[in-house]
């Protein structure tokens, strides 16, 4: 396979790592922004929510899109935009301002984790696809990661105006050099024909369909297949949320953390999230190499790390802080365990190369509507119990089994998805 498939996955890497500095820079700015222009708490809410309604509810045209026009043009424009609005954000002067600068960023944001796995798809021979899709996919977490320290220091060098310019153009320099880098394999000119015939080979045999046939994007919802996707990433997403807005709150208010000890010992989930995507994209692949069908393969992976990722429920119970975050940190890290293998599969049951980056916004979609619902729910039950986190944090174990189930006996045989008779049809 030719080795600069590993240039064009790092460049997937890179533009996640931006895509979540860029997403959390705001929040970290939040004090700032807060005592400049005067915002009290309610308006502040509003514009943090701003990003996840656009970035959830386009993530269904964004899939088609990308199929339609292909990732080069997808993600130079998708980082563009959204580099643009972050840069907008800094010379926002008042909330409508600020809520208009978020919605805009998230329709470029839309396209983002979809044309990530297409490249992969695109790309990667199928035993390498979980490793692939590994690697981007670990570019939230080193991200977010980041994102403290560096908006941080940015803040306090050029102040918070100065912060979005800077990170927005981090974005723009990355857009340039896409833009000059990527080629589809097809049309690569430095690779040998021999190599591209050999990468085409091993993408899989797709369904053959007859010319006077077409599967529009709305017949991709009538395979059980895909609502089993949905409803998987629905449940993964729900529990990972909690880590990305509520986490840090927990072990602040209940577990007594102080802010130097959430900057050290509240790193530990999110660290070790980091290679356990890795290894749930290397087991992956390594299972598919050794002879087990895609099927075995990849549903090991998302059924194991969505039942251990169900611990999350236990963290709460414990009387502990060190057992606590011990069982949020087998948690997270068995989410990111089972989130490598969740891109792996838009690709394995697409019906056609044209179809990859739709179902990769079909699943999204429904994971961002998770985000959406466990921020307000666990905002609601904490006010109904006075503080108490035990219903939140056991809605999100109890659905890690739900995902688990979804994922074995909903979703099928991983495989590309077979013909459906027209919906014209008796």
């Amino acid at each position: 396979m030719p080795k600069i498939r590993w240039v064009m996955i790092g460049m997937c890497f890179l533009a996640n790592v931006i895509n979540y500095i860029d997403r959390a820079n705001l929040a970290i700015a939040a004090p700032s922004i807060r005592t400049e222009l005067g915002l009290n708490s309610a308006e502040m809410g509003l514009v943090l929510s701003a990003f996840f309604w656009t970035y959830a509810f386009l993530q269904l045209p964004a899939g088609w899109f990308i199929d339609k026009v292909g990732v080069r043009i997808s993600l130079a424009l998708a980082v563009g935009w959204w580099s643009l609005f972050t840069m907008a954000t800094g010379v926002s002067r008042g909330v409508s301002q600020l809520v208009g600068t978020r919605l805009l960023l998230g329709v470029g944001e839309a396209a983002a984790i979809p044309s990530f796995a297409k490249v992969a798809f695109n790309w990667f021979p199928r035993r390498e696809r979980g490793f692939a899709c590994s690697l981007f996919d670990c570019g939230s977490r080193v991200g977010s990661a980041l994102s403290l320290p560096l908006v941080a220091w940015l803040i306090a060098s050029v102040g918070w105006r100065g912060s979005f310019l800077v990170t927005g153009l981090l974005g723009i320099a990355w857009t340039l050099a896409w833009w000059f880098i990527y080629r589809d394999p097809e049309r690569y000119r430095a690779i040998a024909p021999d190599a591209v015939d050999a990468l085409l080979a091993e993408r899989g045999t797709p369904v053959k369909i007859d010319p006077a046939i077409r599967i529009s994007w709305l017949d991709l919802f009538r395979y059980r297949s895909i609502w089993g996707i949905m409803i998987g990433m629905f449940c993964l997403n729900f529990a990972i949320y909690f880590f990305i807005t509520w986490f840090p709150s927990y072990l602040l208010q209940v577990r007594g953390f102080s802010l130097a000890s959430l900057g050290t010992f509240g790193m530990v989930p999110a660290l070790l999230a980091i290679p356990g995507g890795w290894l749930g994209g290397y087991v992956s692949d390594l299972l598919f190499k050794r002879g087990w069908s895609a099927t075995r393969a990849r549903k090991t992976c998302l059924v194991g790390g969505m039942l251990m990722s169900s611990s999350i429920a236990l963290s709460v119970f414990v009387e502990s802080p060190a057992a606590c975050v011990a069982f949020f940190a087998l948690a997270y890290a068995s989410l990111s365990f089972a989130g490598a293998n969740v891109w792996v599969l838009v690709g394995e049951v697409a019906p056609t190369p044209g179809h990859v980056a739709s179902i990769g916004g079909i699943q999204n979609f429904a994971g961002n509507l998770a985000g959406i619902i466990i921020t307000t729910f666990t905002g609601v039950m904490l006010t109904i119990t006075k503080g108490s986190f035990i219903v939140p944090l056991s809605v999100a174990g109890a659905l890690c089994l739900v995902g688990a189930f979804s994922y074995l006996f909903i979703v099928g045989k991983i495989e590309p998805l077979p013909l459906l008779p027209p919906r014209s049809a008796k």
